[in-house]
């Protein structure tokens, strides 16, 4: 793992390649992210990163998804998830939209359409007489709860 340093300058590299713009604040880990894997401060216009992604194949995309935020900030453009500007540069540059999971997700339960045969799996149980299908809003029906939270096969 990098120092903070190191890491500030990892970023500041990849903002030249891909934005053509220089980074001129800190990047710095921040342990205390819990799901995210980072964070940008408009305050101050440091990023925060969650060094459990440092060893993650996507962190690379992560660091995009921050400079994205800092970069249009900076820019005065729509900086926030929600805002178009922010949209059509993430996809420009390739970066992630949301953080990878770092744990696989546990299925408790699995919904079949009846009609198109999508799969929903789920951890909590839902009312099936109040959901449909996404797909063509079609009945569903619950094909098993698992045991102990082992996955369907």
């Amino acid at each position: 793992m990098f120092t903070d340093t190191e890491l500030t300058n990892y970023v500041k590299e990849i903002s030249l390649s891909k934005f053509g713009k220089a980074f001129r604040h800190h990047a710095q880990w921040n342990s205390r992210l819990r799901t995210t894997g980072g964070r940008f401060f408009p305050l101050d216009d440091h990023l925060d990163f969650n060094p459990k992604f440092a060893s993650h194949p996507d962190f690379d995309k992560i660091i995009l998804h921050e400079l994205c935020h800092y970069h249009l900030y900076n820019a005065k453009a729509g900086y926030k998830h929600g805002d178009r500007d922010f949209k059509i540069l993430l996809k420009q540059v390739g970066g992630s939209r949301h953080a990878p999971a770092l744990t696989p997700r546990e299925i408790n339960y699995l919904y079949v359409c009846d009609r198109c045969g999508a799969a929903y799996p789920r951890q909590r149980k839902i009312d099936i007489r109040k959901y449909r299908c996404g797909k063509c809003r079609g009945t569903l029906r619950c094909e098993g709860r698992s045991k102990w939270g082992v996955p369907f096969d």
